[in-house]
């Protein structure tokens, strides 16, 4: 973690997050190393549906079509947060934590990741096997913190 602070550092990169079901875990983890002021800049909880449509402009259509733990609303999420942050990085995060809520098509632990860094946007849907809520914010948390990491590259 220290070392993805220092990278980013290094290569004058600033970050900024939209999450969802992570809740703030991961503005809290990269905020508890000193020097995140230097690359952190803005984290977003947008939560409910509600806060996704008019805090970051998510479309309605696309929650009603496909809905929020979709690749679409995920893609939508890092787009507009791109445009609110002015950030090199951006991340969203959406999917399901559990232990309830799941479905057969959209089972506990389905979570969709974006990065966008310049005009590269990647959407990574993970599948996290843990039913327990903590497990997933957490290994979510990892996963996006390495791919920030590798976004740097």
């Amino acid at each position: 973690m220290k070392s993805l602070i220092k990278t980013l550092k290094k290569k004058r990169l600033k970050i900024s997050f939209v999450e969802s079901c992570t809740g703030g875990l991961l503005a809290s983890t990269i905020t508890s190393i000193s020097g995140a002021s230097k690359v952190f800049n803005l984290g977003l909880i947008t939560y409910s549906n509600q806060a996704k449509i008019k805090i970051l402009k998510v479309n309605k259509n696309i929650i009603k079509k496909y809905g929020a733990v979709s690749y679409e609303c995920c893609l939508a999420m890092v787009k507009n947060l791109s445009r609110i942050s002015k950030a090199n990085i951006n991340i969203s995060i959406t999917g399901i934590a559990g232990p309830k809520g799941g479905t057969k098509q959209k089972p506990v632990g389905l979570v969709y990741i974006g990065v966008k860094k310049g005009n590269k946007t990647q959407i990574n849907k993970c599948l996290f096997k843990s039913k327990k809520r903590s497990s997933i914010q957490k290994a979510t948390v990892r996963k996006a913190l390495n791919l920030v990491l590798r976004a740097t590259k």
